[in-house]
């Protein structure tokens, strides 16, 4: 029922899309980025390139895809190409009129030399961020899925904690995080899995490597997988053995600071004034140079999508919103803390996805 649902909102979405086109005086705009495509109208293919036009929808692919797109997508007009998409355009009847627009943010410069050389004579509108007001939104069915996927990563969690010890390494660690993903019926990793510990776990974004774990330190693990073209993404950090009484110290500022962050988000409010909110905690208890990314950001058919909740974010949050929320506070070259859920934003404030354990996991 959900995705007879799913098929109607993307069609209510896409006439809201040409009245955005025709509110900006744009004649056509062809859609380059695969999230955007697949979020749209459902496919998943590696090559697809969508034009709207006219009112009307028309998905370009490939002979490889010439099943698959007629099973993934429902009322919209395909065309498997022979050529690339400029030579697509240029020998077809579209009618493309005066104001073509392309995405500035996704297309290559590549593509843009062949739709200026196939398409002679035509001057290209730029547009940046067109979708993410549509984006940040989601439906029930969209929610479904990344329920599903947020579940997905949690059993995951669960099992790869268990097989950390004094032997094993981030890499065995982040190797079975991919697998059992995989195992569990999800597409892929919404992203590379971070797993880092001791000294590393200073480093946000740490690449895993072949460094063994050492008792008496903190493990940071920042995981999600991609179910039916949904993402999740979540953080916990655990404790090998006993950990010093300042790493536990952090350890606590940083769960106040992330429950303070779920607790205080409701609709209305800027996503700037939600990352103050929580940096200023942080920031009043000692560590505030320590936390220099941003609280959180959007999540759907990306994992990192728009709102950006950050000192920059310029949107107003509101209900039907998914975004992260995930401080954290980093000692170079001694240890670093994440907590992260990914939270939908609802009439009575944030619900995270995940129900993961917060209390200090000691193996």
């Amino acid at each position: 029922m959900l995705h007879h649902h799913l098929q109607a909102h993307r069609a209510y979405l896409l006439g809201e899309i040409h009245k955005k086109l025709s509110r900006e005086s744009i004649d056509s705009l062809l859609v380059t980025d695969l999230p955007t495509i697949r979020w749209l109208t459902g496919f998943s293919g590696s090559n697809a390139r969508l034009l709207l036009a006219e009112g009307k929808v028309v998905l370009f692919t490939d002979f490889r895809y010439q099943e698959q797109v007629r099973r993934e997508t429902s009322g919209i007009a395909t065309v498997i190409m022979k050529e690339n998409i400029a030579r697509e355009l240029s020998a077809g009847s579209w009618r493309l009129g005066e104001r073509m627009a392309l995405q500035a943010d996704h297309v290559t410069w590549q593509e843009m030399q062949l739709l200026s050389d196939g398409l002679k004579g035509r001057r290209f509108h730029p547009v940046t961020s067109f979708f993410d007001g549509f984006r940040e939104f989601k439906h029930l069915a969209e929610l479904e899925k990344m329920r599903r996927a947020a579940a997905c990563s949690e059993q995951v969690l669960e099992e790869v904690i268990g097989m950390i010890s004094p032997g094993s390494t981030e890499i065995d660690i982040a190797a079975e995080i991919s697998y059992r993903h995989r195992k569990l019926g999800a597409e892929k990793d919404s992203f590379d899995p971070i797993v880092a510990g001791g000294i590393r776990s200073a480093m946000p974004h740490a690449r895993p490597t072949a460094s063994k774990f050492e008792p008496g330190t903190l493990i940071v693990i920042d995981m999600g997988c991609m179910i039916d073209g949904y993402a999740s993404d979540q953080t916990r950090t655990v404790a090998l053995g006993r950990i010093p009484a300042e790493a536990r110290r952090i350890y606590s500022i940083v769960r106040k600071a992330q429950q303070l962050g779920i607790d205080a988000a409701r609709s209305g409010m800027e996503a700037k004034d939600l990352d103050n909110e929580v940096r200023s905690y942080i920031a009043a208890e000692g560590y505030g140079a320590a936390f220099g990314h941003s609280l959180g950001h959007g999540v759907g058919v990306e994992v990192h999508e728009a709102p950006r909740v950050g000192t920059a974010g310029t949107e107003t949050l509101r209900e039907g919103m998914v975004f992260t929320i995930e401080p954290g506070i980093y000692l170079e070259g001694r240890f670093g803390v994440r907590i992260e859920d990914t939270v939908v934003l609802g009439p009575q404030g944030a619900e995270p996805l995940q129900g993961f354990t917060k209390e200090l996991v000691e193996l």
